[in-house]
């Protein structure tokens, strides 16, 4: 079964009041079978327009991807990404 990755291109207005968000992510993203593979490194943009922070988040499943997106825990955290940030969130199936 092919793997799922939420991935994230984000632009931060409020570093300090993120970290909450990114706090509680480190909690419910392995109740999913989730890892972070990149979050928010140095990224150099070779073609086009970006934001300047990428997250991805790799799980065994796009239903597991999907799964923790629509979590009522994870859809309460995100309102502290979104008063904190901008930014551009997809889900996407890996191939196998």
């Amino acid at each position: 079964m092919p793997k799922g990755y939420i991935i994230g291109n984000v632009e931060l207005h409020d570093a300090e009041g993120y970290r909450p968000y990114s706090a509680r992510n480190d909690e419910l993203v392995p109740l999913y079978g989730g890892r972070f593979l990149a979050r928010g490194g140095p990224s150099e943009i070779l073609e086009g327009e970006s934001r300047s922070r990428h997250v991805i988040i790799e799980f065994p499943s796009y239903a597991d991807a999907l799964a923790f997106y629509n979590d009522p825990d994870y859809q309460e955290n995100l309102k502290i990404r979104q008063a904190c940030s901008d930014g551009t969130i997809l889900v996407v199936e890996g191939i196998e």
